[in-house]
Order: structure tokens, then sequence, then C-alpha cells
């Protein structure tokens, strides 16, 4: 088995039970996980491959995105949804994602997690809800197996149409014993829940108003069947969406999760912007956990979650850079920023969210929200992912005295390097795994073709 040896690290931030942050740090890598921490001169000298970082990186945990929607690189910055919240966005974009196509569900994929990676993301989950066209969540894992970010794949689900009370159009919707087999086929054909594991699925209804009551309860029941098969789905995410709950079920969004099953550690709701002050408690009692958006519910206008509530309650709480087309970015790195900034501009208190703790809700918060012990920090035993940002930048002139509150507080544009499951992903800030300005261009032609085909 292959070693590696990543030595002379500025500072080795390593998110481990004492949090430490190790000076003139070290890490020495067995085939796909960490067995040594500590400082260069206690660890070993050699390895199959030796990484000197020359006391100019920070080196940090890989970060966790607990919620995206891949597909929707395709359709950035639409122009009649730039300024429209969330009920009228999708709206003016299901119409649109109706012409999504096996090609466009790859590409899109492989370029949100290119960005993400870039940021210095190295497991992240997608939340893909819409299969027109022979669209499968097979194109999406196959796409992102060639990437080789580690993967929790979700698959979402449309089973409520207009005709029925619910959002999309009748054209873009399952059956619902459709949705199950296939369901039960992925899970057979691709989950893996061993240690380190780089693919897991979930079992992830799209919303209160997308898919109906039975849904929720059978997937929940499908995916408890399974050893770590966890269950997602967006909830109290704006205004209209707890309307919609009490018009229709006569139950706030937290009752709502709690009719259907949906409480629990192996469940985790997206947003939560709206989610009641009993419902927070439950979820901290329940260890539900949450998928924080600050970015998307900005450009929304959705709200702002009180994630410090949250963090108070033991609410396990993870980052995620949402929808391409609701952020319209997939900076990891620069979502754990905006949710320090957002939470102190919430609490009209600056001392409401740490730069710390926007780091732990980014590595650790992430980690424990997927249901995992493996990733998230940096210690013996705990999969090889991690990331180095150089600091010897104009961005972080200045900042020296606290250069890991200044990851947060500064501007970082990508991560110079990345190493996934032991494998380097980014060397030298770019990416190893496939050609990006080839990728690039096909992901433009693809986006190109999809709004030809909308205006048909």
């Amino acid at each position: 088995m292959p070693t590696l040896l990543v030595k002379n690290i500025h500072t080795l931030v390593t998110m481990d039970e004492q949090r430490r942050e190790i000076r003139q740090g070290a890490l020495w890598v067995r085939d796909q996980a960490i067995e040594q921490v500590g400082t260069t001169a206690e660890l070993p000298q050699t390895a199959d491959e030796v990484l000197d970082l020359q006391d100019r990186h920070v080196v940090l945990p890989g970060l966790v995105n607990t919620h995206h929607h891949f597909f929707q690189t395709l359709t950035r910055a639409i122009p009649a949804v730039q300024n429209v919240e969330l009920f009228g966005w999708l709206q003016g974009l299901l119409p649109i994602w109706a012409h999504l196509s096996p090609e466009a569900i790859r590409v899109s994929a492989q370029i949100a997690a290119a960005e993400l990676m870039l940021s210095g993301c190295t497991t992240a989950s997608d939340h893909l809800y819409i299969y027109p066209n022979g669209c499968t969540l097979d194109d999406e894992i196959e796409a992102i197996q060639e990437v080789g970010l580690r993967f929790h794949a979700s698959r979402g689900s449309l089973s409520l149409g207009q005709s029925q009370g619910g959002l999309p159009p009748d054209a873009l919707v399952e059956q619902e014993d459709f949705i199950l087999r296939d369901s039960q086929r992925l899970i057979e054909q691709y989950h893996d829940n061993s240690r380190h594991a780089m693919l897991r699925i979930t079992l992830a209804p799209c919303s209160p108003f997308t898919v109906s009551q039975d849904l929720m309860r059978e997937s929940a029941a499908l995916a408890r069947s399974h050893p770590g098969v966890r269950l997602h789905t967006h909830l109290a995410e704006n205004a209209n969406d707890v309307a919609y709950s009490l018009e229709r079920f006569g139950l706030l969004p937290g009752d709502y999760a709690r009719s259907v099953g949906w409480l629990g550690q192996d469940v985790w709701h997206a947003h939560c912007v709206k989610l009641s002050e009993a419902a927070i408690a439950t979820f901290g009692q329940t260890g539900t956990g949450v998928a924080h958006c600050p970015c998307s519910n900005m450009r929304l206008a959705s709200g702002m979650a009180p994630i410090r509530q949250m963090l108070d309650q033991n609410v396990p709480v993870g980052l995620g850079v949402d929808g391409s087309a609701s952020n319209d970015s997939g900076h990891l790195l620069q979502e754990a920023r905006t949710a320090l900034l957002l939470a102190r501009v919430r609490e009209e208190n600056p001392a409401a969210l740490t730069a710390r703790e926007a780091l732990e809700i980014a590595t650790r918060g992430g980690a424990r929200v997927l249901g995992r012990d493996d990733i998230g920090s940096l210690a013996p035993g705990m999969a090889a992912d991690f990331v180095a940002v150089d600091v010897d930048t104009p961005a972080f002139a200045g900042a020296h005295t606290d250069i890991v509150a200044a990851l947060l507080l500064c501007q970082v544009d990508r991560v110079a390097y990345s190493f996934i499951n032991g494998r380097k992903v980014i060397d030298q800030g770019h990416l190893t795994t496939l050609d990006l300005p080839l990728l690039v261009e096909r992901h433009n032609r693809t986006a190109e073709a999809l709004l030809a085909a909308a205006k048909r």
C-alpha cells in the first residue's frame, strides 16, 4: 500500500477531539487512511510520495457539502428567475429542466464536483429529484466516480403534480411504486456502508409540496431496512413553504416531519429557515440534522436560519451550497464564510458564530449530518481527505496572527492541494482527474442546447 508524507505545514488544523492546531505540522498516510498526525519533526521523514509545503500552507480536513443539486449548473443566472422567491423560481425553471438528458446530468455533475473540489470540498451529497428523458441517478454516479469526489447520491423524486395539489407539472412526476422500486435497485447496486466508503445512497423525496405523505413514510421504511441508508428532503425553506404545510396538512413543518416518521439520527433536512422553536428542540433531542444553505436562502430571500439556536440545542448542522441555480456558486469555503457573517447579522451579535465554529460546521458538522465517523477531522484511522490553502498570498497578507480564522475572514479563491481517499485530486490549484477546459466547453454547449430546447 502506497504511503504519503505531507510535511512542513504552516498550520495543521486537525479538527480532532482536542481541536488541535499544529504549527510545523505533518501528516503520514498509508493508502486511503491517515496513520500519523503531528509535527514534521515527530513524523517519519520518508514515504513513497513526499509533499513539502514549505511553511506556506494551512492544511485542514476536507469540507463536507450536505446539500446540492448538481444539474442546476446548467441554468445559472436565468433572467426570468433572478428576482423571485422559491415557488416562482421553481415554476420558472421546471419547464426548462423538463428537457434534461442523461448527458446533461453527467456533464453538470462533473462541473459541480470540480467547482466544489477546487473550493476545498472532498465529500458531497447531491439531491437529484428530476428524471426526464431517460435520466437516471446512475448517470450522475458514474460521472462523479470519474472525478474522484467522495459522494452521497440522493435518489430524489417528484410524485405530486399540479393536478393533485403539488407544485411540479404533471409531466415531470413519477409513479410512487416505480420510485420505490428504483430506490431499492440503487441501494442494492451502489450503497456501500463500509468505513471510508466512496459512495452511499440516500432516499430523498423532494419536499412536502412535491410528494405525498405515503411516499415519505414508505421511503423511510425502505431506507431503515438497509444499514446506513439515510433520509433527506427540503423542509421549512420559506414562509410560503410553511403556509403550504399548514393549508394542506394542518401542520407546521416540524410536526409534518414527525407525522411521516422523518425524525432521527438517520434524517437531515435542507434549509429549515422557518423551523419553529419547538421543532428545533425536537431536532436536537432526536439528532435530526440540518443542511444550512445561507447563500441560497439570501438569493431567494427565504430568510435567515436560526443556526446559533440550533447549535445551542445540539442540532447536527452541516453546510450546503444548494443548487447552482439558486446560489449560483458552488464555493464551499465561501459558503462557510457566508454562514459566519449571516449568523452575526441575524443575531445582531458579532460573536454569534466564530470563525472556528463555522469551520467546524463545514467539516465535523457535515460529517455528523451525513452519519459518518471517518471524515471531517484529521486523526489516525480517519480517511485521508484533506486540503491545503496557500496563505503566502496578497489575500492573507497581514493575517498571520490568526491564520485559521483568516481562512474564513479573508478570501480563498481555490485550494492549492486536495487529497480524497489518499488520492491527489487538486495539484497546485489544478484538477488532476479531468481536463477542466474541455469539460467547461462541453458543459456550456449542453446548457445552450437545454435552453434552446426549452424555447421550442
